[in-house]
C-alpha cells in the first residue's frame, strides 16, 4: 500500500524542519539569543506530534507491504489466516490516521496556546443588556472552571438594575485563546427583560471580544511612550479602598490606548497587570491584520476579525440557543447558559478544520 503521496511529502517536509530546529536548538548563538530560543522551542514542542504521527504512518504502511509480501510466499493455511486478520486491521486503521494527519499539518494559529483577555460589554437594550452580560460573565465563569482554568477579573462597571456595562478578565490555562476566539462578536438575547411589566419579549445584546496575551517576547514596550496615572479605587472593599492610591492608569502615548486596573489593594501589582494587558492591547492591533486577511479568504464567520458580527442568540421563550455562524441550533438553553458551552466550540472547531483542510489541499 503507497499510502497518500501528498500527505507523505508535507510529513517529509515536517520531519526535515523538526530535525533542523533540533539541531539550531543545540547553537551557542541561538542559547544566547533568549527570543529566539524561546520561539525555537515553540516550534520544536509544536512539530513533534506531526512527525510522531509520521513514524507510526510509515510503520503501518511498512507493515502492509510486508504483510502482504508474506501473503505471497507463505503456504501454511494457519500462518496465513493470521496475516489475513493482520492485514485487515493494518489496512482498516490507515483512513482514520490519514485523518488524523491532515489535521495537524493544518497550520496551527500560533496564538492558540495561548492564555486570553476577555471583554463583555453591554450593547443595544439598556438595563436589560447590562443584565445579559452579567449572564454571559455567568456562562463563562462556570465554563472556565469545569477546564480548571484561572480567571483574575481586572476592571468592571456594574449596571445600574445589575449585571456589567462592561467586564474585563484575563483567562490562565492550557489553549485558552485557542478555545475561547470563538466567542468573539455579538451575542444577541430574546426574552421578557426582568425591567419589564408587560410581558414583551424584547432583543438585547452586548459583544465579546476574546484578545491572545501577549507575552514579554511579543511585543517590547518603552517607557518612555507610557504615561501613568494612578487615583484611589472604587467599588466594595470598605474604607481602605478609597484611600490609597493603588489603582492604575497607563496611557500608550504613540496609540492613545488607555488600561486601568484597580482590583488589588497594590499599587505595583495593578501596575503589572495594566502592564501585561497594554501589551496585549498593542499585540492585538498587529494581530488584528492578520484576522482581517483570514476572514477574507475563509467563507464562514469562525474566528475571523469581524467583532461586530451576530454570531449567537439565546431564545429563552422557545429555550433555544443558535450559532448564526454554522446554523447550529440547540434547544438546551439552560444548560448552555450553565456554561455548558464546549459541544458548541467543537462543532465551530470542526466547521473551521474542514475550511482549512480544503485552503491546504489536503
Amino acid at each position: 500500500m503507497a499510502g497518500n503521496n501528498i500527505i507523505l511529502e508535507r510529513l517529509e517536509g515536517v520531519k526535515h524542519r523538526f530535525v533542523e530546529v533540533g539541531e539550531m536548538l543545540t547553537r551557542e548563538e541561538i542559547l544566547a539569543d533568549m527570543k529566539k530560543y524561546i520561539q525555537l522551542s515553540k516550534e520544536y514542542k509544536e512539530l513533534k506530534p506531526v512527525v510522531d504521527a509520521y513514524e507510526k504512518y510509515r510503520l503501518t504502511l511498512a507493515n502492509i507491504e510486508s504483510t502482504r509480501e508474506l501473503l505471497a510466499t507463505e503456504k501454511d493455511e494457519e500462518m496465513r489466516e493470521m496475516a489475513k486478520a493482520e492485514l485487515e486491521a493494518l489496512t482498516a486503521s490507515i483512513p482514520e490516521m490519514e485523518e488524523q494527519i491532515k489535521l495537524l499539518l493544518i497550520p496551527a494559529d500560533p496564538e492558540d496556546s495561548k492564555n486570553a483577555i476577555v471583554e463583555i460589554r453591554a450593547g443595544t437594550g439598556g438595563d436589560e443588556a447590562s443584565i445579559f452580560a452579567g449572564d454571559l460573565f455567568r456562562m463563562y465563569s462556570k465554563f472556565f472552571e469545569s477546564k480548571g482554568w484561572k480567571v483574575e477579573v481586572t476592571s468592571f462597571t456594574e449596571g445600574t438594575a445589575g449585571g456589567y456595562k462592561e467586564i474585563v478578565m484575563r483567562v490562565n490555562g492550557e489553549g485558552v485563546y485557542g478555545i475561547m476566539k470563538y466567542e468573539s462578536g455579538v451575542h444577541r438575547v430574546q426574552r421578557v427583560p426582568q425591567t419589564e411589566t408587560q410581558g414583551r419579549i424584547h432583543t438585547s445584546a452586548a459583544s465579546v471580544v476574546v484578545l491572545p496575551e501577549a507575552d514579554e517576547v511579543d511585543i517590547d514596550l518603552r517607557n518612555e511612550d507610557i504615561r501613568k496615572d494612578t487615583y484611589c479605587s472604587s467599588g466594595p472593599g470598605g474604607q481602605s479602598v478609597n484611600t490609597t492610591y493603588s489603582a492604575v492608569r497607563l496611557t500608550h502615548i504613540p496609540t492613545g490606548i488607555v488600561v486601568t486596573i484597580q482590583d488589588e489593594k497594590s499599587q505595583i501589582k495593578n501596575y503589572e497587570k495594566a502592564l501585561k494587558e497594554l501589551r496585549t492591547r498593542l499585540y492585538n492591533l498587529e494581530y488584528q491584520k492578520y484576522l482581517d486577511e483570514v476572514s477574507r479568504k475563509r467563507k464562514t464567520m469562525v474566528s475571523t476579525g469581524d467583532r461586530s458580527a451576530k454570531i449567537r442568540t439565546y431564545n429563552y421563550p422557545q429555550g433555544r440557543m443558535t450559532d448564526h455562524r454554522i446554523n447550529y441550533t440547540v434547544y438546551n438553553l439552560p444548560s448552555i447558559l450553565d456554561g455548558n458551552i464546549q459541544e458548541v466550540i467543537d462543532k465551530l472547531q470542526m466547521a473551521e478544520n474542514a475550511e482549512r483542510l480544503k485552503a491546504n489541499n489536503l
